[in-house]
Formats: C-alpha cells, structure tokens, sequence
C-alpha cells in the first residue's frame, strides 16, 4: 500500500465526460493526498498528457470526441506506457474485457465504489513498481553479460558494436542520424543512447514525423500560440519546448517536409524557435536523434531533402543491423517475447520446441525485429501446449535460409564459401567492407574471391553488382 507521503508525488489523471463526475473524482482523491488532473475526452486527456504526465489514468470509456477505447489505441500508438484503469457501466463489461485486451490494466463499474477506485489505484501503481524494478534487474544482468544495453538485446558481433557506438556517442550533445530497416529498433537504439548520457533523468521526447500533416507536425514541433489558425483555441506547447534539456527523437525524419526542414534548421543551427503564430524567440536546450528508413543521402539528390539540414543531422552515423544479419540474436529475442507475452496472457509455456528453433533462424524476417515480435505474440495466442513448435508460427516456408542448389553434406569448402560471401554481399547491398566484417575477414581476401569468380568486373565503387549467391 502506498504511504500518505508518498501519495502527493502521484499524479491522476481523470477522463470522463460528465463534469459532475469529474469534479467528484478529483475531490476524493485529493482528499487522499493525489495530485489530480482532469480532461473531458480521449483528445483533451492526450495533450494533458504531453503537459503533465500522469502517473496512472482514471478513464470512462463512453465519451464523445474520442472514447476510451480509441484513447487506449492512441496511447500505444503514441508509444505511451502509462498505466489506465478504465469505468464502465454493468452493462457494458463486454467492452471493459476488451480495453483490457487493449492494454488496460483494470477496469470498474459504475457506480464507482470509492474504495474499490483507491484499491485499484494502489495496486496499479505497485504492479507498475514491481515491473520497472523487474526490468531494470533484468536489463542490469543482461549488461553484465554482454547481451545487451537498456532496450536492446543480443551478443552477435554486429550488435555488440552498435553497443560500443551507443556508449561512446551517450556522453556528447552531437546529433545521430539512425538508419536501417523498419523494425530494426531505431527507437529503442535512440533510448538507449538517452538512458545512457547526462540527460538521463529528463525527458525523452519522439515525434512519429510521417503520422502528421504538415500544418499538425509544425505545430507539434514548435507549438502554437491561440488564434495561430482555425481551431487553435489556446497555447500549446511544442515538442522541444517539452524536451528542454533532455532529448528529442524524430522518427522517420525523411517525411518531414520542406517548409519545415527549414524550421528545424534553424533549431538546430541556433537552439531557438518561434512558436506557429507567434514572436517570442524560445531558447532551448535539446539533443536531437533522428531515424529513418530511407537513404537520406539520395532524398538530398532527389530534392526532397535539404543537403545543409542532411549534414546537421549525420554528424554521427549508426545503422541499425536487420535481423537476418544477428544470427543467433534471433532465438535470444524470441525467447525474451515468449516470456514477456506468457506473462501477459497467464500462459505456462517454457519454451521452443528444436523445429520451431530451426524455423525461427531459417526464415529471414523481412519485418525485423518487430515481425519476429509479433510471430512470438500469435505462437503464444495459439500454442494449446506447454512449447511453441513450428506450426504455431505464422509464415510458411523458410525465405532464403537454405543453401540454395548446394547439398550439405556433399558440398566442398570452396563452395560453401563462395556460397557465404555472396549471399552475405547480397545482404548488405554489395559492400565489401560490411561483408568483410560480418564474415571476419579482410576486404582484400572477398576482393580476391570475386575475382576468381569472375564476378569483380559487375561491381561498382562500392562493390554492389551481385545479385544472387547462385553459381
């Protein structure tokens, strides 16, 4: 149970649509020593929560605007972990049961017996202690171990330098620019370099660049003062005002248009910004990490990418390494998804069965690691024992994990290595110094092979050209 001093660091957040019931809620748990604050809809309580993030959330799921359910969805859509104990009526439990599905964490009936509402409370928050405490000791072994840093899990050689970037760039205010594949954990990589610098301790902020228009992703950024356009009824605070000094992160910063590139630019050239609608100069202190998918590189030769704002951005380079390219990180993720979605739907599974280890490394994961996430998630829904095995996860045959046309045993060791080098040049687009790296040996070494395949001629400056690990 938590203690009346403790009570007053806690903030609640109350949604409902009544203000009767609003102003009742408030009332009793301030009398119990809360902090409260009150929205009428999911769309005012999800800029209430930008403003002052609450500790947990009271909400009513039938609203107008946006109802609880929809809140819920935008809360993860937004990436938000806040914990939400939902209210409806008796006659509405079928909808109870599915925002807890939806990630609510309890849920009551109206009318709201009091002391069941501060029970809920109460156990909420400890469950939120519990699993933070758990986290952090999981995480402090799997550093102590080598298998991984804040968010990140894995011992491949690939990840292991991605570790070694993310310590040495944690200390410096310099920007990053994050490539890779979509779901290959560029915002867990960003959190990670947050969690590990001096601004730890103050707010990590991330802006999902291509999810606004461009009027709603200035607005966003920069904030807006009232009357700044239609609908704009009061002031609202941008984003890197909410980032003073800790840390913003801009997702898929490639969608960001040029009108605002401009903007940005300028942020980051002088660490002061305008308001949309407004002349007050806004100095602040914010690091800024960007992510993309694309080659900003050619988005500069295209047009579409300002080269000046390019260059501010890529003053460090991490690229997140795909899936395929981990090799036995696969088995260890998936093993950490089964214990995390076992856990959550109460169900005692221990583990892999051998044909679903070899189905999990022979399939190349297009999706990366959020593909794999979500395989882990559907084999825990439908497994009906107590291991996963192959027919519980979702694709069909293997994508290119086989040796294609090559008999193992049969093959010699020439085969097999021309078989490693140019499936791993196709992997990573042809580069013979990433190639070189993955395989641990000297570019002069793969260089020398492709010539004697014949093969040296096809390739450009960057060694791209092959296209199939075949013949």
């Amino acid at each position: 149970m938590l203690l009346a001093m403790d009570k007053a660091t806690v903030r609640v957040l109350v949604v409902d649509d009544e203000a009767g019931a609003r102003a009742a809620l408030k009332s009793l748990l301030e009398t119990q020593g809360y902090a409260v604050d009150q929205a009428a809809d999911g769309a005012a309580a999800l800029e209430r929560l930008v403003e002052l993030p609450p500790d947990v959330i009271v909400t009513d799921l039938d609203m107008p605007v946006m109802n609880g359910m929809q809140f819920l969805g935008a809360l993860r859509e937004h990436g938000q972990d806040v914990p939400v104990i939902v209210v409806t009526s008796m006659t509405e439990l079928s909808a109870a049961v599915a925002a807890m599905r939806a990630g609510a964490t309890d849920y009551l009936t109206k009318p709201v017996d009091f002391d069941a509402l501060l029970l809920a409370i109460e156990r909420t928050l400890e469950q939120r202690d519990i699993r933070i405490e758990n986290e952090n000791l999981r995480r402090q072994v799997r550093e102590q171990q080598g298998e991984g840093i804040q968010g990140l899990l894995g011992t491949s050689p690939v990840m292991q330098r991605v570790y070694r970037l993310a310590r040495q760039v944690a200390g410096s205010r310099a920007t990053v620019l994050i490539t890779g594949e979509s779901g290959t954990g560029k915002g867990e990589f960003a959190r990670a370099i947050h969690a590990l610098g001096p601004r730890a301790s103050k707010p990590f902020v991330s802006v999902h660049c291509a999810s606004l228009a461009e009027t709603l992703l200035e607005s966003e950024l920069f904030g807006h003062e009232k009357g700044a356009f239609t609908g704009a009824d009061r002031r609202r605070v941008g984003r890197f005002e909410q980032a003073h000094e800790g840390t913003l992160f801009l997702d898929e910063v490639s969608e960001i248009p040029l009108s605002v590139q401009v903007k940005l630019l300028t942020v980051l050239q002088e660490r002061r910004f305008e308001r949309v609608g407004g002349n007050e100069s806004i100095k602040v202190d914010v690091r800024i990490l960007a992510a993309t998918n694309r080659d900003l590189a050619q988005e500069v030769s295209a047009g579409r990418f300002r080269e000046d704002l390019y260059y501010r951005l890529n003053v460090v380079h991490a690229e997140m390494p795909p899936l395929r390219l981990r090799g036995g990180d696969i088995l260890v993720l998936a093993e950490h998804f089964l214990r995390r979605f076992a856990l959550e739907d109460h169900r005692s599974i221990s583990g892999f069965r051998d044909r679903a280890r070899l189905k999990l490394r022979g399939y190349r994961w297009p999706g990366n690691v959020r593909e794999l996430e979500n395989a882990i998630e559907r084999a825990v829904v439908v497994c009906d024992g107590d291991q996963i095995d192959e027919e519980h996860l979702p694709y069909g045959e293997s994508a290119g994990g086989s040796l294609e046309g090559i008999a193992v045993p049969g093959a010699t060791m020439a085969e097999l290595e021309k078989y490693a080098i140019l499936k791993t040049l196709e992997a990573v687009d042809g580069s013979t110094v990433r190639a070189a790296e993955l395989l641990d040996i000297s570019v002069r070494t793969i260089q020398y092979r492709l010539h004697e395949y014949g093969l040296a001629k096809e390739r450009g400056a960057e060694g791209k050209g092959v296209k199939s690990a075949k013949g």
